[in-house]
């Protein structure tokens, strides 16, 4: 799935939606939550899957450069996917010249590295997690240059089992803008056989922070409702019952009785978000 954002004003387009209605009655609708803050250097949220089917992306943490969350694939299994952009067109990674290319300055352990194409190309990891469904689970994004004309994008997920993040894999690309921008989560079904549009999904965002520039984390109060070009309209986001979280839901019974697409969605102002306080040591103001 390829994203394309820009800073606040979150616009989205779907490499395989070539035509409306390929993708009707075959796959769930992708949907997305664009969420409006400052660039930063560091992007925080959680993600709590409520229903899930084989063949789902639920995304925490997107931005201008990739996306990062938890997968459930075709047979079952669980992994926790991190990836990064190469900066050039194409869907065929072996046509990028190496120097333009993601390159993998980190790799935990356990972690699978590897290159990806066609929904453009860049690096790719992989963490076998079995993450359960109610559980709610922690990402982290960081941002730092890497040289002249390459940034550093990292990706940190918590362990709820040991109580410490894990730094899965660091990729360096190309990029002109050295910070985080264009800030979104998604949920989307890859699995495309008919039978997969019949399942529903959901997932609920929230508690996401963004470090500004001058090392500040600010909450994230406000999110865009937005979907890719299949039509159908059993899709639906909102507030949670507790109105402290976002959620997106696609596929099966869905009815969308929420919030309309392009409506934004606006954490009430009753509202606190509370900061975590045990990120990396990287992000402690010196």
């Amino acid at each position: 799935m390829r994203l394309l954002a820009t800073p606040i004003l979150f616009l989205l387009s779907v490499s395989y939606a070539h035509a409306d209605e390929k993708l009707k009655g075959i796959a769930c609708r992708s949907v997305h939550l664009g969420y409006t803050a400052e660039a930063g250097t560091a992007f925080y949220a959680e993600a709590t899957v409520r229903t899930s089917a084989p063949g789902t992306y639920f995304c925490a943490c997107g931005f201008n450069s990739g996306y990062f969350g938890i997968q459930e694939l075709a047979d079952g299994k669980k992994i926790v996917i991190f990836s990064v952009w190469d900066p050039t067109a194409g869907d065929d990674p072996k046509s990028v010249p190496y120097e333009k290319r993601v390159k993998t300055l980190h790799k935990g352990d356990a972690v699978r590295v590897g290159r990806f194409g066609g929904e453009g190309t860049g690096g790719q990891s992989f963490f076998d997690f079995d993450w359960k469904i109610g559980a709610t689970y922690r990402f982290l994004v960081a941002a730092a240059p890497d040289g002249p004309d390459r940034t550093a994008f990292s990706g940190y997920f918590y362990l709820p089992e040991k109580n410490e993040w894990k730094h899965l894999v660091t990729f360096s690309t190309i990029a002109k803008q050295k910070r985080l921008d264009g800030y979104y989560s998604f949920v989307e079904d890859f699995r495309r056989n008919k039978v997969s549009a019949t399942l529903a999904r959901r997932a609920d965002y929230g508690n996401g922070w963004v470090r500004n520039a001058e090392g500040e984390w600010k909450p994230i109060l406000e999110a865009r409702f937005t979907g890719d070009s299949n039509p159908v309209l059993n899709i639906d986001a909102g507030l949670t019952k507790e109105k402290d979280r976002f959620f997106l839901i696609t596929g099966g019974d869905t009815e969308n009785t929420t919030a309309k697409l392009k409506e934004k969605i606006t954490l009430p102002k009753e509202t606190k978000p509370v900061q975590p306080k045990d990120f990396p040591k990287l992000f402690e103001k010196k």
